[in-house]
């Protein structure tokens, strides 16, 4: 249970080409604040355009944490990013600054206010059967099966998910025991005031469009080049996170052959709807946030009333 006494903390949450990088600069300006990405894309160096990561000149000056932290053949757990986030917020509050965590991967967010569950650790046999079915079966049947025997984890997991699909029936053929068991009684209150904001369009249909906008940007400014470079590098593939990520999957497949250009930009597109509708998934479960609008023309004064409010509190 968050006290009065403990030192405040923003979670700036949203849905992809919100805004959500922008608004967090400002607040970090305005408050005396450093910001720790909430991106499970944003770690990996080299992948810059598509990723949207914020450049030197939108950062304003102000740290940003878990930024270019990794190389994409690495691979970065929730575990970790709660392990280092603790860490940072501690040294931010520290040194009297206010942590700003800002990103879209709702995980992440989850995970670091909930705390995770003790999963059974990974059986490299099973994880081999699974493989095989998965590419037997398909990714949308064996999202089937797993509502068969974990509606609760089938419900919360896309079944364009293969890997977390897979991870839940590890579990089960591990345990016996759904992997929904092992998240219901995880509660681990970390000792911040979290002040939740929530920045997204009103209308899904202006959403789309900065969506489809943005993209065409990152295509007119390399993003081709930049998979191409990875593509090169000769050690990663399409199974690594890193190149999972949403749109590098897609101009990885067109870069193989897969498809033509304007199939890329159509799957590219849509891939990254699909990974908004997601998102605003869990922002609905985010009901003590305060929900601002994307574009508003005092988006920076209204979040900052909100805040004041909150810590006043």
């Amino acid at each position: 249970m968050q006290k009065t006494s403990d030192p405040p903390a923003i979670f700036l949450m949203g849905p992809t080409a919100s805004g959500k990088s922008a608004l967090a600069v400002q607040l970090a300006l305005a408050l005396s604040g450093e910001i720790i990405s909430v991106d499970s894309a944003l770690v990996y160096r080299g992948m810059d355009i598509g990723t949207a990561k914020p450049t030197l000149a939108e950062r304003q000056g102000i740290p940003h944490h878990l930024i270019d932290i990794l190389d994409p053949a690495e691979a970065f757990s929730t575990g970790q990013f709660r392990n280092k986030s603790l860490a940072l917020m501690a040294e931010i509050t520290q040194r009297g600054r206010i942590p700003i965590l800002v990103g879209g991967t709702m995980l992440y967010f989850n995970a670091l206010n909930n705390g995770l569950a003790v999963l059974p650790v990974a059986d490299p046999v099973i994880r081999a059967k699974l493989d095989a079915e998965l590419k037997t079966l398909g990714k949308e049947a064996l999202h089937q099966r797993l509502a068969n025997i974990d509606p609760e984890s089938a419900a919360r997991i896309h079944p364009n998910d293969p890997q977390r699909i897979q991870r839940a029936f590890e579990v089960y053929e591990i345990s016996g025991k759904p992997l929904a068991i092992y998240f219901a009684d995880v509660q681990q209150a970390i000792p911040y005031r979290i002040i939740k904001l929530v920045v997204a369009p009103n209308d899904r249909k202006i959403l789309h469009e900065l969506i489809a906008k943005r993209f065409m940007h990152m295509l007119d400014h390399g993003f081709i080049e930049e998979v191409e470079a990875l593509i090169n590098r000769g050690d990663l593939s399409e199974k690594m996170p890193s190149i999972r990520a949403v749109g590098y999957r897609q101009v990885w497949s067109y870069l193989h052959g897969e498809y033509d250009k304007t199939t890329m930009v159509e799957k590219g597109i849509v891939a990254t709807r699909q990974l908004a509708k997601r998102q605003f998934t869990w922002l609905r479960r985010e009901i003590d946030a305060i929900t601002l609008e994307t574009g508003q023309a005092d988006l920076l004064e209204s979040a900052l009333a909100h805040i004041k409010i909150s810590l006043d509190d």
